[in-house]
């Protein structure tokens, strides 16, 4: 990687390409899925994620659609990106357990009516 004040274009390649890639996984897409989804072809998908081709920021807009991302997330580095994902998780089973507190409480209060 480069000094701490550069960008190296290489890792910035890279890193969106493994993103597309991480992201597409996380919605059990394949790269047939995604090409569908988009409207471009699954040798290019295949050549992106593999860093054979760099993308626009017009199809990087047609992947944040297919892909329910924000455009920024396909330029995170690996542990910002799972810590992004845990933390969904997290906030999204602390609202689940709401949800099922809220319902038993409910539950034995009318239960006992």
């Amino acid at each position: 990687m480069a000094k701490k004040n550069e960008i190296d274009e290489k890792y910035v390649f890279k890193l969106m390409s493994a993103n597309i890639k991480r992201l597409r996984s996380f919605m059990n897409m394949s790269q047939l899925d995604l090409a569908l989804s988009t409207g471009l072809t699954h040798n290019f998908i295949n050549d992106i994620e593999n860093c054979k081709k760099g993308v626009s920021a017009k199809t990087l807009a047609k992947f944040s659609i297919a892909l329910n991302a924000e455009p920024y997330q396909f330029f995170l580095p690996n542990a910002m990106a799972n810590n992004e994902i845990i933390s969904y998780v997290k906030d999204f089973n602390d609202s689940l357990q709401k949800v099922v507190s809220e319902l038993t409480q409910q539950y034995l209060v009318g239960d006992k009516k």
